[in-house]
């Protein structure tokens, strides 16, 4: 149980559940709300932007790739639940957000170039405010630790840490030491093989000129 990891009683029984019925999907209710307790965040994503770092229209993208004969309201919802996940980084310092995000997530042309444009110069804004430090794990690196999957490792002030693993329509919270042990080593090993905060600014910074380019040539 979550609330025994971090001593909060009954917090995550009494609330989960309103959580995934009227927010997140079931299988990330618990993670959403550890994600809301942590002081530090690690997150490697291979495949798309993380949802603390998306636009609305980013967002809106992938929620309709998700559901693609699902109401307007129903993906509305969706895309409201989490841009309000993301105002946590309203605060100036906490928690510290550490991401390494896969060239692939940043390839893959997401609603289009305008909306790409936008996403990824949201990502230098959060940069250049200092709010969160982001590394660009590129092609050229090959093969690396985390070729399986995306993981979120989240550091708490009072309790034991944990990570969060997820798949298609899944997702599991692990408290278990070794395990939170290996997945931080391996976060360690992607950020090894990642580009320097700086030069992944300047992809980053480069990529959405260009698709700013490719939308009004």
């Amino acid at each position: 149980m979550l609330d025994e990891a971090l001593g909060t009683e009954d917090f995550f029984l009494r609330n989960c559940g309103a959580a995934a019925r009227s927010k997140y999907p079931e299988h990330f209710a618990e993670a959403a709300e550890a994600e809301a307790a942590a002081t530090e965040i690690r997150e490697y994503a291979p495949l798309l932007v993380p949802g603390l770092l998306q636009t609305p229209a980013y967002a809106r993208a992938v929620c309709r790739a998700y559901q693609p004969t699902a109401p307007d309201e129903v993906i509305e919802e969706l895309v409201t639940a989490r841009i309000e996940r993301a105002r946590l980084l309203d605060d100036p310092t906490d928690p510290l957000l550490y991401t390494v995000v896969d060239e692939a997530a940043l390839r893959r042309v997401t609603g289009g170039p305008e909306v790409m444009a936008e996403a990824l110069r949201h990502i230098v804004g959060l940069v250049r405010r200092n709010r969160v430090i982001v590394q660009v794990l590129p092609f050229e690196a090959g093969a690396h630790a985390a070729m399986e999957g995306a993981l979120k490792l989240m550091d708490f002030e009072d309790a034991p840490p944990l990570v969060y693993f997820e798949g298609i329509g899944t997702g599991r919270i692990d408290d278990e030491p070794t395990t939170v042990k290996c997945q931080r080593h391996t976060y360690e090993l992607l950020t090894a093989c990642a580009l320097s905060p700086e030069n992944s600014l300047a992809l980053i910074e480069a990529m959405a000129d260009d698709y700013a380019h490719e939308e009004h040539p």
